[in-house]
């Protein structure tokens, strides 16, 4: 099969062919359609992620057919579609896993970090980690709902009930998001980089109530703030946009250092925290909810043999809505 593989950090991905994997008794073989490009793995080929797995096949965000299984697998037939996210086996047995937890597992393993992932023909996954796809969504535009809104959704709901709610970058979580926000009637006030007119303008078509530079205040208080961008300076900024006893929530698994601030943009209860990985259950609640907006992923397709400029794209932010492989 073709595998597009990390050997070291900081170098392009390679091409190289490699025998399809086999199934042990927990998992299930997968014919990868498309796996969606994250953050997450430019995290992991540059570096700032440390200890993955090397050689490593990136990419956790996977839609695919099951092509055999193992002697455990019951709920999964083959032929049937699935998605495969970034969690991908936790122990059972950990005080975070056995107080429903599990994103927090202390031996917990990540879908194309510590595993192999989807930059490649086939994969396999744990079952009881993959998730069934409703059969409204196309493959590609399944893909990006297995990482920008499963742990989108997490943070969002850590976000609480806010009816003004900030998102702070407008890439591929944040606009599948905003969608999910205004289906329940909430005001989303969009932040971008400093003269990114285009995706202003994007956040606009996609339902903001206002768009500006993430060095801007909104034009008012906001309940709760998103931070989706990886840009620790962000942190400060948000919490002077938000209200008395709002919430700043840092979405991201990896951030520049946040600098120094004064106590006083904090003081009134507002609220920081962080979100880390997601639990099974924010999958299985998010994707029954997606078809009833239902959420529209937008696509900038590239076959698997261009992963390195899709991810170079998603770098140098040339990416509107999600960055998809299609293999």
């Amino acid at each position: 099969m073709r595998a597009m593989i990390l050997e070291a950090p900081r170098q392009p991905l390679q091409l190289a062919d490699l025998p399809v994997p086999k199934p042990n008794p927990e998992q299930v073989l997968i014919r990868i359609h498309a796996c969606a490009v994250c953050r997450t793995d430019l995290h992991i080929v540059d570096g700032e992620l440390t200890h993955p797995k090397l050689p490593l096949i990136p990419g956790h965000q996977i839609v695919g057919t099951i092509e055999a299984k193992g002697d455990r697998v019951e709920q999964f037939t083959i032929g049937q579609r699935v998605g495969v996210p970034w969690l991908g086996h936790t122990c059972d047995r950990c005080r975070y896993c056995l107080s429903h937890r599990e994103n927090l597992c202390d031996y917990a393993e990540f879908t194309g970090y510590n595993i192999d992932g989807g930059y490649a023909d086939y994969t396999v996954a744990d079952h009881r980690f993959c998730f069934p796809l409703d059969p409204s969504f196309p493959d590609l535009q399944a893909a990006p709902l297995l990482c920008g809104g499963l742990i989108g959704y997490r943070a969002y709901r850590m976000a609480g009930d806010a009816e003004k709610i900030g998102f702070y970058g407008f890439g591929s979580a944040a606009h599948i998001l905003i969608q999910l926000a205004r289906y329940q009637q909430r005001q989303v006030f969009a932040f971008t980089r400093s003269g990114d007119i285009e995706g202003q303008e994007f956040a606009r078509q996609l339902g903001a109530v206002w768009a500006g530079g993430s060095e801007e205040l909104p034009p008012e208080p906001l309940d709760a703030a998103i931070i989706f961008a990886p840009i620790g300076k962000l942190v400060p900024a948000a919490l002077r946009a938000v209200a008395k006893g709002g919430t700043v929530v840092c979405a991201g698994i990896h951030m520049s250092d946040i600098p120094a601030f004064p106590y006083e943009i904090l003081w009134e209860e507002r609220v920081l925290r962080s979100v880390a990985n997601l639990t099974r259950q924010d999958g299985e609640e998010f994707l029954a909810l997606a078809p009833k907006i239902p959420i529209h992923t937008e696509i900038n397709s590239f076959p698997l043999t261009q992963a390195n400029e899709a991810l170079d794209a998603l770098r140098s932010g040339k990416i509107t809505g999600s960055a998809v492989l299609v293999i």
